[in-house]
């Protein structure tokens, strides 16, 4: 009947039962008294900034079928420059196997970053699903930063793991885009290469910064001479505003950098036009400023 009201017929210990057999706790209380200050920093007052590591594969073992990836050293050269101008120590490797790459990383992971900043990688190769390319083999995203998590590198809790992946697929293209690779092996002018990349932006854990120079599933570009858009951009700008734009700021700057670029020069008709607009995925808890060290 309209109006009427219906009562519920349980008495208060029914009610008690019922709570004793489903009772949900919640910690609101103790979450809503904590106070974020959403200006808050990483700190960068130790004594260095930290390492970055830059592992550049230009060529590949035969047998994975890759050509070479030309236009790469001058995306490391650029590199080591930025870098070393906020104060990291670079070490740069070219072409190293996985067994190379993975002692170098190890070497890091247990390294004492105490009295460093933060930490810094950069992968220049070809991608795979979740994987990137070493001379002779691949190595898991996944497997490299979890060495850097808190339970396994100590010195570095707390502190910024900044990963940089320039990574496509190698000859793994769509048929519209295949006969770009063809100007990797004939380096005459600065034309542009189409590749795939496949690279999945993984969850890291706390204080973790991937950054991506595509976002999954869609083709990342290089020129033959003057090497990736993404690293191109990402220096550029690293340049400009490295030591006084936020960094993440700063990575979306990237991003809309690289958007406004297309393919003009390639041997492909059909890529002229194409697009690419990078990504990153950030676990850092704070703001990032790579300062001027005092």
């Amino acid at each position: 009947m309209s109006g009427s009201v219906v009562k519920d017929s349980r008495t208060t210990a029914d009610w008690a039962d019922a709570c004793k057999e489903n009772f949900t706790e919640t910690d609101a209380f103790i979450t809503s008294s904590l106070v974020l200050d959403p200006a808050e920093e990483y700190k960068m007052d130790k004594k260095r900034r930290g390492l970055a590591l830059i592992f550049n594969q230009e060529r590949f073992f035969w047998r994975l079928g890759f050509k070479d990836r030309h236009g790469t050293n001058a995306d490391r050269y650029t590199l080591e420059k930025r870098l070393r101008d906020l104060g990291f120590e670079v070490k740069a490797y070219d072409n190293y196997k996985q067994s190379e790459v993975l002692d170098k990383i190890s070497e890091a992971a247990d390294a004492d970053h105490g009295d460093a900043d933060c930490f810094l990688l950069v992968f220049l190769s070809h991608g795979e699903n979740d994987h990137v390319y070493t001379y002779d083999g691949k190595i898991s995203i996944q497997d490299m930063t979890s060495l850097f998590k808190g339970d396994k590198c100590r010195s570095l809790v707390g502190k910024p793991k900044i990963f940089i992946l320039q990574a496509c697929r190698g000859d793994k293209h769509d048929d519209p885009v295949t006969p770009c690779d063809a100007v990797d092996s004939e380096v005459k002018t600065n034309e542009v290469v189409v590749d795939a990349s496949a690279i999945h932006t993984l969850p890291a854990g706390a204080d973790f910064i991937m950054c991506y120079s595509v976002a999954e599933g869609y083709y990342s570009h290089r020129e033959t001479l003057n090497g990736s858009w993404y690293i191109q951009d990402l220096c550029d700008l690293l340049h400009r505003y490295g030591d006084s734009l936020e960094f993440t700021q700063l990575l979306t700057l990237v991003n809309r950098k690289v958007s406004m670029r297309s393919v003009g020069n390639c041997t492909d008709r059909s890529a002229i036009g194409k697009k690419q607009v990078p990504c990153f995925a950030s676990m850092l808890t704070k703001k990032l400023y790579f300062r001027p060290k005092k």
